[in-house]
């Protein structure tokens, strides 16, 4: 009898204890789901607000990450060195705010989009049935700035507490050159008060599970190129035309990019480390109110455009004099433009270096990255130089490291095309990402670590 009573109550007990854990395993997965639930909807909010260039709406952004702020119990300030043109900049204060301090920057605004050719309107942040958030900034880059602060958040949640000032900048007007957002900003004294020892800046998604990390940039070069020549009839064969003069120029300059592809499509060198060129437009032509052009005469003038892309490993040099004396010789009645839209940037910083963040042993920030991304269950791939241009040049150019990092694996590449999507488990395991690459920065303490200095940073 007196066994039977105790199998009772062991069997009652083991039913209790299961019936408890059952309902605390499914009370932390509704937690779960519900926060997880919370933060696309924060990152949908976002991604709604119409920042599209040429009239981006920066006082709803603004409005926006200024109230993230305030939820998250950070300091925050809006500057403006052009009106209408705010930088958002909040701070996380560190333990030790003479330790050189993080930059996690991004920028709010976005290139248009043709509504008509997308599956869902590019700025209604749809979330299709398979995960899939379609949004015009989803992936260039509304979500790495809001993930910085997804991460903050969950820290803070934890209990963390910085040793190094942390500082999250949102900035106008990267789409269209930076200059009156990140370039202002960089040569402000406001940001030379900040202490900056690291910026971190936008990536690209990577097509595998391998996430990129970016240590430098191609530099545009966007050049014009013009020849001119006599008018003729249309029907007149002749030498030295405007246009028989720009065709030739257009027809050395195709066998120079073919050149330059070949290595990429060979698999000798990546996007980043090749000189690329394309024609943006193509001017020629007397005009008719009838028929659009007057087709029976022979133009006295031709121009072409194009956008070069230059690796900070290039002999600009030689570039240089290739365009003088095979892309627009004067002996062929040709001339060129380097610089015309304000695009001449320079592969080197102030000091005359090559504009490049270092991925040695010199460098523990990028020690620091890698390590963390595979503490978060992440891999990262080999060093890349960015093949296109991003605001993180700016702070280069002053000698500052700073890495380009977009964590979106397993993702297509579909920054400026239609259809720009992210699905919301890679969104979720970013944050997941910067949690880690975040701890690991704020904690980095030098001289504690390994006796170096601020400068050799």
């Amino acid at each position: 009898m007196k066994f039977k009573i105790l199998l009772i109550a062991f069997l009652l007990s083991t039913l209790t204890s299961s019936s408890s854990s059952s309902s605390s395993s499914s009370s932390s997965s509704s937690q779960s789901s519900s926060e997880e639930s919370n933060i696309i909807s924060r990152f949908q909010q976002y991604l709604q607000i119409k920042t599209d260039q040429p009239t981006p709406n920066y006082t709803q952004s603004t409005i926006f990450l200024t109230n993230q702020a305030k939820s998250l119990s950070l300091q925050s300030q809006t500057i403006e060195f052009v009106s209408g043109k705010p930088l958002i900049l909040i701070k996380w204060e560190g333990t030790n705010p003479e330790l050189s301090s993080i930059m996690l920057y991004s920028h709010t605004d976005v290139v248009p989009a043709e509504h008509d050719k997308w599956v869902h309107h590019p700025f209604e942040a749809h979330l299709d049935s398979d995960g899939r958030i379609y949004a015009r900034g989803s992936q260039d880059m509304k979500c790495v700035g809001l993930q910085y602060l997804e991460a903050v958040r969950r820290l803070k949640g934890w209990g963390f507490q910085p040793k190094r000032n942390v500082y999250v900048l949102f900035a106008p007007d990267e789409e269209i050159g930076g200059h009156d957002g990140a370039e202002k900003f960089s040569l402000s004294e406001v940001f030379r008060g900040l202490n900056v020892g690291i910026v971190l800046d936008e990536g690209l998604a990577s097509p595998d599970e391998h996430y990129r990390a970016f240590y430098a940039e191609r530099s545009p070069w966007w050049l014009v190129i013009k020849a001119v020549g006599a008018p003729g009839h249309g029907s007149k064969l002749y030498d030295n035309s405007a246009m028989e003069n720009l065709l030739k120029s257009i027809e050395i300059i195709r066998r120079y990019r073919a050149s330059q592809f070949d290595l990429i499509k060979a698999g000798l060198k990546a996007d980043g480390d090749v000189v690329s060129i394309n024609m943006a437009f193509l001017k020629a032509g007397t005009p008719s109110p009838t028929t659009g052009y007057v087709m029976n005469l022979q133009p006295s003038e031709a121009e072409a455009g194009f956008d070069i892309r230059v690796p900070p490993t290039a002999d600009t040099e030689s570039l240089e004099r290739r365009i003088a004396e095979e892309w627009a010789p004067s002996w062929r009645n040709m001339s060129f433009r380097l610089g015309q839209f304000q695009q001449k940037v320079s592969v080197y910083d102030a000091s005359g270096k090559p504009v490049i963040t270092k991925t040695d042993s010199s460098n523990p920030w990028w020690a620091l990255l890698e390590n963390a991304v595979q503490e978060a269950g992440g891999k990262l791939g080999k060093p890349e130089i960015f093949p296109a241009s991003t605001d993180a040049r700016y702070f280069r150019n002053l000698g500052l490291p700073a890495i380009g990092f977009s964590p979106m694996a397993n993702t297509p590449i579909l920054l400026h095309d239609h259809n720009e999507y992210l699905h919301k488990d890679e969104y979720l395991k970013g944050i997941k990402i910067y949690e880690s690459i975040i701890k690991a920065y704020a904690s980095f303490d030098e001289h504690g670590s390994d006796g170096r200095s601020k400068d050799e940073l």
